[in-house]
């Protein structure tokens, strides 16, 4: 793949080996539409949310494509009395990427991020690479190389 996103760009400096996935023309737009596009479990294959929270802060949380966050545990992950969905016309100039293509990788400022804890039970996650059509593989471990997170259940049961 010729294209390279800033979240790929970002691991390339770094030498953090990932695999790229490309599904633009697919006409996947869903999440768990993409996850069965790339054949793989919707469980592995997560969504970058970013939030605001009651003080003003902003936050991004990671959870897996098909599941909701749940902004009450969202918001006791990081000590906030809640928290929000930004809206999708404050993304870009936020995190410089756009709904759809937001990645944790490579915003234009870094927000505390919260990672689903259930990416412990999987030697690579997928999310995305920080443009619509591009996901990255990469394991857990390699992304807290690259980003600090934390990890906590922040999923509607």
């Amino acid at each position: 793949m010729a294209e390279k996103t800033n979240a790929m760009r970002k691991l390339d400096s770094m030498k953090i080996k990932y695999k790229e996935h490309y599904y633009a023309d697919t006409g996947a737009v869903s999440g768990v539409e993409i996850a069965r596009v790339l054949n793989e479990d919707p469980a592995r294959v997560f969504k970058t949310l970013v939030t605001v929270g009651k003080s003003g802060a902003h936050y991004v949380f990671m959870i897996p494509v098909a599941e909701e966050l749940d902004t009450k545990k969202a918001a006791a992950a990081v000590g906030e009395k809640s928290v929000e969905m930004v809206k999708s016309k404050e993304l870009l100039p936020l995190t410089g990427y756009i709904h759809g293509g937001c990645s944790p990788i490579g915003m234009k400022k870094f927000f505390r991020t919260t990672v689903h804890s259930s990416a412990l039970d999987f030697e690579d996650i997928f999310f995305s690479g920080g443009k619509i059509g591009f996901q990255i593989e990469l394991s857990p471990q390699k992304l807290a190389q690259v980003i600090k997170f934390e990890y906590a259940d922040i999923i509607r049961r």
